[in-house]
């Protein structure tokens, strides 16, 4: 395998003392033995093993990995296996591809308060396409749905979203019989909008009467109830996009006859190796411009801000959450890979 000519290893042990250094006080011990483990990882740190030619005495030494979640090195493996899981459980049914995303405005929240925001997130996300399919007038149908975090987008901007991998039908009410969408259409995206702000606004209400939300900088005015209710008032959740993902399994794997690969919605972007640009800086291959055009292209960035977006990427990191909805055990998972 061919070595990249700067992995995020390298640049951590360059910069990492310093930065480290420079915001003391403002990294979480989880961020921190997450960037000393990829530091680590397939170095003489971690021990390793020999592996000799028995015939001509040539040995070779193989390091071990850290084996950590948010390690570029170690993640391909697990997003490798995760997917074949996955493809073992699709029906051989039409599967849709749906989006959820925060507005700017309630995305700076959620960047304060990720645990709390991105619960919410997928919570109302999951109770939208449930209570919607199981209407009689739109699909009368119990449905079981797969579901990914991202925090972050194409433009390395923060950018809190849901993609949701959903099969196009369900079982009737009773568990007797499959009821399938028809070809090519499975809800009504305005009508999936309109009750995603409703619980989701209501839900960031309630976070708040709980005070299970913290504010600061422009937006510690929020605190007060009255101010919140006010500021929250005229907001709209972005609308959903709804993506056809393919007629069989095979397709939604392979990422056939879709907008994103699947194996792509469980692989982050920003832990992929940068590039070297010199003068301190990197890029990693992003699209830039607007999120909407998708315009292919590189994103540079300076080394304290790289490592400053991948701290944040490790903050309050999710290992899986559970949304009502599934078919095989009657919950659905939904893995929270931050990218």
């Amino acid at each position: 395998m061919i070595r990249p000519k700067l992995e995020i290893a390298d640049i951590f042990r360059t910069y990492g003392p310093a930065w480290r250094r420079a915001n003391a006080g403002h990294v979480s011990l989880t961020q921190l033995k997450v960037m000393s483990a990829i530091e680590a990882c397939r170095t003489e740190a971690l021990g390793g093993h020999v592996a000799a030619c028995t015939k001509c005495g040539h040995n070779h030494i193989a390091y071990n990995s850290c084996k950590n979640r948010h390690c570029p090195k170690c993640q391909g493996p697990a997003a490798r296996d995760w997917m074949a899981a996955r493809a073992a459980d699709l029906l051989p049914v039409e599967y849709f591809h749906v989006v959820f995303t925060l507005p700017a405005e309630i995305a700076q929240i959620a960047y304060w308060n990720k645990k709390a925001v991105y619960d919410l997130l997928f919570q109302a996300s999951a109770e939208t396409l449930s209570t919607i399919a199981a209407d009689p007038k739109r699909l009368g149908a119990r449905i079981g749905m797969t579901s990914v975090l991202h925090t972050w987008g194409s433009a390395l901007t923060h950018h809190p979203h849901v993609h949701i991998i959903v099969p196009g039908g369900g079982l009737s009410p009773d568990g007797t019989r499959w009821i399938g969408c028809r070809p090519g259409f499975f809800l009504s995206v305005w009508v999936l909008s309109r009750l995603f702000r409703r619980l989701f606004l209501e839900g960031l209400m309630a976070l708040h009467r709980s005070g299970d939300l913290a504010f600061f900088g422009d937006l510690a005015g929020l605190a007060h109830a009255d101010a919140f209710a006010a500021w929250l008032a005229p907001r709209r959740v972005v609308p959903i996009h709804h993506f056809h993902a393919g007629r069989h399994p095979a397709d939604v794997a392979a990422g056939r006859g879709n907008r994103r690969p699947a194996s792509r919605l469980v692989q982050s972007k920003l832990q992929r190796d940068p590039e070297p640009l010199g003068g301190g800086a990197c890029q990693t291959r992003a699209n830039s411009g607007s999120q909407s055009r998708r315009q292919a292209g590189a994103c540079a960035a300076t080394i304290l801000q790289f490592e400053w977006i991948l701290q944040c990427h490790w903050d309050h990191a999710r290992a899986g959450c559970n949304a009502d909805g599934s078919m095989a055990s009657g919950r659905s998972a939904a893995i929270g890979v931050c990218a």
